[in-house]
């Protein structure tokens, strides 16, 4: 970095063909002068004080990727498990790691002694990759560079984790990994991780690529065969929350000229079910949830749905049989589909591109698959969301603090290397010349300098520590073994990242639509590169993000 008096080469000619004096801009002068006369309104002020909003904590909100206009969607889509219906987590992760064990032991012959494993909902979290050759759980951020490893239950070295991942990409479509990004597959991780920590504790070898493979086809047959779902119906108010909000927040969405059609994966039968529970009986002008959808499409078999040409079959609505009564020509209100495609939905509806909203919980078979068949736009419902915000504003006096002891480090930095160079600069002078009346006020000067340059190397030493300390402090409160959902140390996680390129908007739950206007514009802040950040010295922000733009909609 150069000083402010330092000189450098200019060019002679600006890029692109500018000119080196702007002409003068009436217009420009005239607009900035409007412009201060409406913010400094203080009759606007009034107006925009919100005493006329609903007050909506900020973990209800609906946060913004992308500019979408709610005004130009014609059509509303919605995924149902983990969207429409939320699980109570502990639960239904309880149920399906005690249907899978007991699969594992009872069908793939793994030893009894794995009935005494106990689930641990803390230690997993959506996010997370599995290395199947070396039986790792790791977590990486935007970049794909490995920040935190476990080999069963116990952290990686340091060391082994630089060795194995430091200069090796890792790329998810291989084999070799697996991630975990649905809620539904937090159980197969822990599975994966504490029969590797048990078997290897009493000195048994593992195949862990096997070993993976075994608990995923265990799961998937619990799922496949009915035994999970089986048992929810039984019960289904212990595991589904049934949100008083939902059903208000479909209908503004319907007030508002929009259709709604509800495109899962599950199959009929399971669907009627939960949908059911979820919706009959709500709002009075709906006495049935069927009321508030135009198309009900079941065992879409995403992302195949976005990816294949699979015909929509009709369903026997009449009763719970998954009963197929044929192809379909044409989507109607009131009936039932099974299967379909992606663009014979659009044709038959009408619909299509940017005039239909998709709202999943899955990044890669409802949002990704979706971005990337389509010009649909995306809401992704991260239901951990409410839980990462609520924590984090209750450390905000840390993360504050955080962020500008990280900014100090970045200046320490800078001036040590200016430093550096100052004193190089001294040594070649002293070097060169000779004056014993010069040489004695340049090692006068040169003394000063590296006095000057230990205490802003103690300073950095310092507050690299408090900085190490209070990171560790706010991650690791949040969950013990990850840190963060959305953070991986300085940058944003995988996963964070991955919200962030291809869902438009993000919330906690499908209720939050509650707030928003169906008419509304949700825009989000202008992005930033470093270079356009005034007053950081090196681009650097926290590592929390707590000085970057808030990508929060403006509530209606």
């Amino acid at each position: 970095m150069l000083r402010p008096d330092a000189t450098a080469p200019i060019d002679p000619e600006p890029l692109h063909g500018g000119l080196h004096t702007r002409p003068s801009q009436p217009e420009a002068v005239r607009a900035q002068e409007e412009a201060l006369k409406v913010l400094s309104s203080g009759e606007l002020a009034r107006l925009l004080d919100g005493a006329v909003r609903m007050p909506v904590e900020r973990s209800r909100q609906v946060f913004v990727n992308r500019n979408l206009r709610l005004a130009n969607v014609e059509m509303v889509g919605f995924d149902m498990d983990y969207t429409l219906a939320i699980y109570h987590l502990r639960r239904i992760e309880q149920l399906s790691f005690d249907l899978t064990l007991s699969r594992l032991v009872t069908e793939f012959g793994y030893p009894p002694e794995l009935g005494l494993l106990q689930y641990d909902h803390g230690f997993v979290m959506r996010g997370l990759v599995v290395d199947k050759a070396q039986g790792n759980l790791i977590k990486m951020d935007r970049f794909g560079s490995v920040g935190r490893a476990y080999h069963g239950l116990s952290p990686l070295p340091a060391e082994v984790c630089h060795r194995l991942y430091r200069n090796e990409r890792i790329r998810l479509t291989s084999e070799r990994y697996a991630w975990i990004d649905t809620l539904f597959s937090l159980p197969e991780a822990w599975l994966f991780a504490a029969i590797i920590d048990l078997l290897e504790r009493q000195g048994q070898s593992v195949e862990y690529a096997r070993l993976y493979d075994d608990v995923r086809e265990a799961i998937d047959a619990v799922h496949r065969d009915d035994s999970l779902k089986r048992e929810v119906r039984k019960d289904i108010g212990r595991y589904i929350f049934r949100d008083p909000e939902l059903g208000p927040a479909l209908h503004k969405l319907r007030s508002g000229g929009k259709k709604l059609f509800l495109l899962t994966n599950s199959l009929w039968d399971y669907t009627d079910v939960v949908m059911s529970f979820l919706l009959d009986g709500v709002v009075t002008e709906y006495p049935s949830w069927r009321n508030y959808f135009d198309v009900v499409i079941t065992g879409a078999a995403k992302p195949a749905f976005f990816t294949e040409g699979r015909p929509f079959l009709e369903i026997d609505a009449t009763t719970r049989e998954n009963t197929v009564l044929g192809e379909a020509k044409a989507l109607e209100r009131w009936k039932v589909y099974q299967g379909g495609n992606l663009p014979a939905l659009e044709r038959m509806t009408g619909i299509g591109g940017e005039k239909v909203l998709y709202v999943g919980d899955h990044i890669y078979g409802d949002i990704l698959r979706s971005r990337k068949a389509s010009l649909w736009r995306t809401c992704m419902v991260v239901q951990e969301l409410e839980d990462e915000i609520r924590y984090t504003e209750g450390r905000a006096e840390e993360i504050a603090r955080l962020g500008e002891v990280e900014l100090l480090i970045a200046r320490l930095d800078d001036e040590l290397n200016v430093r550096k160079g100052m004193l190089n600069a001294l040594d070649r002078r002293l070097d060169r010349d000779g004056g014993d009346g010069e040489r004695a006020a340049l090692e006068e000067e040169r003394r000063k300098a590296k006095s000057e340059l230990e205490r802003l190397r103690r300073a950095l030493r310092t507050s690299t520590g408090i900085a190490d300390v209070l990171e560790r402090d706010v991650e690791l409160g949040f969950n013990p073994f990850w840190g963060l959902m959305f953070k991986e140390g300085n940058e944003n996680s995988r996963f964070g990242s991955q919200v962030e390129q291809y869902a438009c908007l993000y919330t906690s739950r499908v209720s939050n639509f509650l707030y928003l206007s169906p008419m509304q514009y949700l825009r989000a802040q202008r992005d930033r590169m470093p270079h356009e950040w005034a007053g950081a010295p090196t681009g650097r922000l926290s590592p929390l993000g707590s000085e970057g733009p808030s990508k929060a909609a403006e509530r209606g």
